[in-house]
């Protein structure tokens, strides 16, 4: 069904003459991403009602879906918002408080329950890049000295307030992390079997606080539900789902279109002026003086520039695609060294394997740009030199500069593409702040030096 038809029949429900308990049995017949569709365009008082017919819970999960969480969250009153907040899993409560103001998120924390301000402050303790800041406290435990029939009972009466039972997580004696048993094997378990040996013991966990980049790979090369995340003395304090995973890879694939584009930190739209300043100007300034490498390079070969104008013409092509050879190379390494444990082997094996991608796409390439620029002078009945027509020895001077240059700044280019990332890499610095801008002056300098270079080698009986 189109959700424009869903939203119709919401409306429709909204509208109709039942009872309020009527249209909440109606309304949670749908997704509450299709429900947060319609509150979204609602107006707060229309948005409030609906709230008020769904109950506390339901309005929470509907509220998560919803496009703009804080521009619905600044709407509710605040005893009205922390019962709503009490339904909710902790990381989710988190995610809403941290929607509100300063002043509105202390008024509302005071009116949530002591259990829940606990829950949600044993994952606030945790910085933003542990691992520990994206768990929840959605799961189910049992004890390693269960019995089959006493776990079930266990885990059927903590279903009722944690929805997250695919996995069971095994504590010990000692309420330490013991293994996992999946429900399916709970399940289908005879009642007199030995719970010990459908136990996984050896299941991957994480500890609360190692950086999510660190086991950002891990977590994707499981590929698993849920993951027990641990504190140092083996409890387990919580645990992460792949929705959590999920979204921990969007926000580093966020982090990383930031850096590409040349920004220290992601930029927030309701964020000042400033603020937006203070975050692009780093990087900017380091592009400056790289820009002004290019432009001093440039000042040195003014003779070859006032001799031969007719090179100028050809700079851009040279550059061009002198960047897009390295942006390639680029994308290439920072793919490897982002899905792998990066060895020296095959970091030999990368850069040589794109220098020779170099040499064959430049090669094939000075070929046919050498062409290109000959049948152009020749049509165009152009010199090399000022104001001189065309003569055939020149034009294959003039031809042959732009192609062997095109030839050795995209090897270079590919060099270079592979080999900043890989340093980034060595020295700690992300590898995707060598992306963009930066990689590209880098580039542009490097070509520009390789081309009017050999036009002043080549060239210089013409000046």
């Amino acid at each position: 069904m189109e959700r424009e038809d869903i939203i119709k029949e919401l409306e429709e429900i909204l509208k109709s003459n039942l009872t309020d308990e009527e249209k909440r049995e109606k309304l949670l017949q749908y997704h509450e991403s299709d429900i947060a569709d319609l509150t979204d365009d609602m107006e707060p008082e229309e948005r409030q009602e609906v709230f008020h017919i769904l109950g506390d819970e339901s309005a929470g999960e509907v509220l998560l879906h919803s496009e703009d969480i804080g521009e619905v969250v600044e709407n509710i009153e605040p005893e009205k918002l922390a019962d709503i907040i009490e339904t909710m899993d902790a990381d989710d409560a988190i995610d809403v408080l941290e929607e509100l103001d300063e002043d509105q998120r202390q008024e509302v924390v005071k009116l949530i329950e002591p259990e829940v301000r606990e829950d949600i402050k044993a994952i606030t303790k945790y910085d933003d890049d542990m691992i520990g800041s994206m768990m929840t406290n959605n799961f189910v435990t049992i004890k390693s000295t269960d019995n089959v029939k006493t776990a079930m009972k266990s885990v059927i009466k903590q279903a009722a307030d944690n929805d997250n039972v695919s996995n069971i997580y095994v504590l010990d004696e000692n309420d330490k992390f013991y293994g996992v048993l999946e429900l399916r094997d709970l399940i289908i378990a005879r009642a007199n079997s030995e719970l010990d040996s459908i136990i996984k013991k050896n299941y991957p966990y994480f500890l609360a606080n190692a950086l999510v980049d660190d086991c950002l790979q891990d977590l994707k090369d499981y590929g698993l539900d849920s993951y027990p995340i641990l504190d140092e003395d083996d409890h387990l304090v919580g645990v992460i789902t792949s929705d959590d995973v999920i979204e921990a890879i969007d926000n580093q694939t966020a982090e990383d279109y930031v850096k590409l584009a040349g920004l220290t930190e992601e930029e927030e739209l309701s964020e000042s002026v400033f603020q937006s300043v203070k975050k692009r100007i780093p990087w900017l300034i380091v592009l400056l003086v790289l820009g002004l490498a290019q432009a001093f390079s440039m000042s040195g070969f003014e003779s070859v520039v006032a001799a031969l104008p007719i090179i100028v013409f050809f700079q851009t092509l040279v550059l061009d695609m002198a960047g897009n050879t390295g942006t390639q190379s680029l994308a290439v390494t920072i793919r490897m060294i982002s899905t792998q444990d990066v060895s020296k082997k095959e970091i030999f094996k990368t850069i040589f394997k794109e220098i020779r991608v170099g040499i064959l796409n430049g090669l094939l390439l000075a070929i046919l740009s050498f062409g290109f620029v000959f049948l152009y002078l020749k049509i165009a009945d152009k010199g090399i030199r000022v104001d001189t027509s065309f003569e055939i020895v020149d034009a294959m001077k003039g031809a042959g500069i732009v192609g062997v240059a095109l030839l050795i700044a995209m090897t270079v280019s590919s060099f270079i593409g592979t080999i900043v990332p890989i340093i980034f890499l060595k020295v700690k610095i992300d590898p995707a702040v060598a992306s963009g801008p930066f990689i590209t002056t880098i580039n542009d300098v490097t070509a520009l030096l390789i081309y009017y270079g050999l036009a002043a080698l080549l060239l210089a009986n013409a000046m």
